[in-house]
């Protein structure tokens, strides 16, 4: 079946950097646009960022775009997240997604879950 496994969690200072990745397997893990979601504490789901199969088109929420890229390796079925700038409101837990599609079309509906793997930005 399909597994997601996040690691590269950790405590961050402000203003520092962590690199978040999400090992797939169980999947044909280049077929599917793929996704970062966070949880802050005490708060709901927040989309962070998409990436198709290729990995040549991505989107990112405003809060993050200029700070966070989204990357994938097809060859070694991973998913990454670059932070950069980290910020105390980017303290969360963050989940990778695959797709609920076998497709390039960007459909945004969330199938299998990771996880998650938790983020302290912190002084």
């Amino acid at each position: 079946q399909v597994q997601l496994v996040e690691s590269g969690g950790g405590l961050v200072q402000p203003g520092g950097s962590l690199r978040l990745s999400c090992s797939a397997s169980g999947v044909t893990f280049s077929s599917y646009w793929m996704y970062w979601v966070r949880q802050a504490p005490g708060k709901g789901l927040e989309w962070v960022s998409s990436i198709n199969t290729g990995g040549g088109t991505t989107y990112y929420d405003d809060s993050v775009k200029g700070r966070f890229t989204i990357s994938r390796d097809n060859a070694k079925n991973t998913l990454y997240l670059q932070m950069n700038s980290a910020k105390s409101e980017d303290t969360a837990v963050y989940y990778c997604a695959k797709d609920l599609h076998n497709s390039d079309t960007y459909y945004y509906t969330f199938g299998s879950w990771g996880q998650g793997t938790q983020v302290t930005v912190s002084s």
